[in-house]
């Protein structure tokens, strides 16, 4: 198998199209929680560590998004927080259980309505394992997004041994191999990553759902527009006011 773009594209099309075939329950009992978190009054929380942040940035603050989102991040201590800036130094900060309590704690107002989406390749983190035992213990609805073949052959790196899927109310399994890249390398290893991609693709169905089944129910979903039109400033203004203190928007 060669490792070129049309090699790529051959695979990431096949991947995705596996993946919405096989998520498709799962993906709407992850948009089900999203509605009932909504007509609740709730707000989404996104939360992602390394190249699952990008999945948290398709859910939160952008344009054809959901209004009611907020995307948690590694930087939060230090952006929202009090912590200096060596604290994004350590190494091992996306191992450390404490990260999650740290990141958490800077929330703005947390609703018992709201509803926690968490995405990680690998699952297996202990920032990202203790972030969804707490988001359980504080009585949240979880959706997980991860691999499941990459997460079910690496020991938890949380002392209580779990993995994010083991704790979550909807699992979506992002469809990328062990180890993420898709095109073998001659000299052995791989290329080319993939689950960004199909993460993306799974927040957005997520969303379609939602969105129609608000439309369905004769509802205006609290959608933005782009900032770069003509009126999206005031649009997105208005619906975002409606959450005054609850939504987090940083550059």
């Amino acid at each position: 198998m060669s490792s070129d773009a049309s090699a790529f594209l051959q695979t990431m099309t096949a991947t995705m199209q596996e993946v919405a075939q096989s998520q498709r329950e799962g993906v709407s009992a992850g948009a089900a929680l999203l509605r009932r978190c909504l007509d609740d009054g709730g707000v989404v929380q996104a939360f992602g560590t390394g190249h699952s942040e990008a999945f948290a940035m398709e859910i939160a603050g952008r344009a054809g998004g959901l209004v009611p989102t907020n995307r948690l991040t590694l930087r939060d201590p230090v952006i929202v927080g009090e912590a200096g800036a060596d604290y994004l130094a350590d190494p091992l900060l996306e191992r450390n259980p404490e990260t999650a309590h740290a990141i958490y704690r800077l929330i703005p107002q947390v609703h018992p309505a709201d509803v926690f989406v968490v995405a990680s390749n690998s699952g297996a983190n202990g920032s990202v394992v203790e972030f969804a035992s707490l988001v359980k213990e504080k009585g949240h609805a979880l959706i997980a997004v991860t691999s499941m073949q990459h997460t079910t052959q690496v020991p938890s790196r949380h002392p209580g041994g779990k993995k994010l899927y083991e704790l979550a109310d909807v699992v979506l399994d992002n469809g990328a191999p062990y180890g993420d890249a898709v095109l073998p390398l001659p000299g052995g290893g791989a290329a080319c990553g993939i689950s960004s991609l199909t993460a993306a693709m799974l927040a957005q169905m997520m969303v379609a759902e939602v969105i129609d089944g608000m439309v369905a129910d004769g509802l205006t979903p609290p959608v933005y527009l782009s900032a770069n039109i003509p009126g999206g400033d005031e649009h997105n203004q208005a619906l975002e006011d409606r959450y005054a203190g609850r939504l987090r928007r940083l550059p």
